[in-house]
Formats: C-alpha cells, sequence, structure tokens
C-alpha cells in the first residue's frame, strides 16, 4: 500500500487528522509532518518536510492543508520535484492527477467539511497520469533560464 504524507498548520489541523484516519480506514500508511496540534504555527515548517519526503520517495504521494490552501501550495511548489494542486471539488483532483501529474494534494481546511474532503481525496488518489501530450507539458515546469 501506498504512504501518504501529510502537513498542515493550525488551520489545517482539524481537517488533516480527519484526512489520516479516513486514509488509515483503507489502508494507507501514513507519515504526519505536523503539525500536531491546533496551536498557532507556520505551514512552511511543515510544508517542506513533506516535499522533500515526496521528492525523495520516502512518501509517494501527499495532502497538505491550511486555512485557504494557498500559502502551503505556494511553499510545496518552490520545491521543483512537487507539483502540489489546490483541489476543492472531486473533477478538479481527478484532471490535477491525470493532466498534471499532481504529487501532493492541497485542502482549504476553512473551507471544506470532511465529507467534501473525501470525495476529493479519492478521486486524487484513484486518478493516474496520462501521460502522452500532457508529459511534455510538464517537462515545462521546472524553470531553466535560457541566456
Amino acid at each position: 500500500m501506498r504512504t501518504i504524507g501529510f502537513a498542515s498548520d493550525h488551520a489545517g489541523f482539524p481537517l488533516k487528522e480527519h484526512a489520516k484516519e479516513y486514509l488509515r480506514s483503507l489502508g494507507y500508511h501514513i507519515t504526519d509532518f505536523g503539525t500536531h496540534s491546533d496551536a498557532r504555527c507556520d505551514y512552511p515548517d511543515y510544508a517542506h518536510p513533506l516535499a522533500l519526503a515526496v521528492e525523495n520517495g520516502e512518501c509517494d504521494l501527499g495532502v497538505a492543508v491550511c486555512g485557504s490552501g494557498e500559502g502551503i501550495s505556494m511553499t510545496l511548489n518552490k520545491h521543483q520535484g512537487i507539483r502540489a494542486a489546490l483541489c476543492w471539488r472531486p473533477d478538479i483532483a481527478r484532471l490535477s492527477r491525470e493532466h498534471n501529474d499532481a504529487n501532493v494534494l492541497v485542502l482549504p481546511g476553512r473551507f471544506m467539511s470532511n465529507d467534501e474532503a473525501d470525495t476529493v481525496i479519492d478521486a486524487f488518489l484513484a486518478a493516474e497520469f496520462e501521460g502522452g501530450r500532457h508529459q511534455q507539458r510538464i517537462d515545462k515546469i521546472p524553470w531553466r533560464d535560457k541566456g
């Protein structure tokens, strides 16, 4: 079974805890990079370790949560090997995997119910990258200065 890494800040903590238990119930192995409480904290402190674990293969995929999902997504996407996708609907989650080869699902913790998160997580994990015409776009994501 795949290993899923998790990261959140205080605003995303409740939804992260729910998502971890949901995926455990489906048989996934979980690695939690924090935070481990709802005490105020900074999302980059947890996003960077998750990103490194996905990049080095310690985790197959990641799930990250902050209040809006934006801040943690921006932080994760600073890593060259990460394609973090902020998703709030199952169809967006599915397409982020199929067309963009997303390897971290980002959820907006203050704007989703647990049930909504479950359906988005299910869609993300069930989808696979289609490759083909999408691969050439993925290959262009890392910045290379041509000057």
